[in-house]
């Protein structure tokens, strides 16, 4: 599963920028631009981060979250992982520290969207005590995919951790 050394999860800065494009390029059919990353770095009510492998010095960025907190909910906009570094476990940290930073900001409700296509994205939410709570149809203008809209409510017992 994950590298030995345990993975450094910080906050995205500009000098991110390039290898979160390349992931975003290389996860999503749409992938948001560097403006729009750049954008969301400036938003206060944004944030963004990003996992570096513990284990080696000057690694790259292998997965990355973002997310908006609007009151008592936690939207989360896009978490992908570079496709060399899947299926081991770092989507699932990322998340945890997203949870776990947004429970200590009074967060509530944590809420996405999944295309209905994405399986694997399905199960991670899944075993991270999400529940499907609805379709978005035709949510997503490249293709025209549903959505899944997922939920978990913060206060209940943690199954995940």
């Amino acid at each position: 599963m994950i590298e030995p050394s345990a993975p450094l999860i910080a906050p995205m800065t500009r000098a991110d920028l390039d290898e979160v494009c390349a992931i975003a390029t290389a996860s999503f059919t749409a992938p948001w631009t560097r403006q729009i990353f750049e954008d969301e770095l400036s938003r206060p009510f944004a944030a963004l981060r990003v996992l570096r492998p513990g284990s080696a010095a000057g690694a790259g960025i292998r997965a990355f979250v973002s997310v908006w907190i609007v009151r008592d909910e936690l939207h989360v906009l896009n978490l992908a992982t570079h496709p060399s570094a899947r299926r081991l476990g770092y989507a699932t940290l990322l998340m945890l520290d997203v949870l776990a930073w947004a429970h200590a900001r009074g967060v509530r409700y944590v809420t996405l969207e999944v295309r209905r296509s994405n399986a694997a994205a399905i199960r991670l939410y899944r075993g991270l005590e999400f529940d499907s709570i609805g379709i978005r149809p035709r949510y997503y203008a490249d293709d025209d995919e549903d959505a899944v809209v997922m939920m978990r409510t913060l206060e209940e017992t943690s199954r995940a951790t």
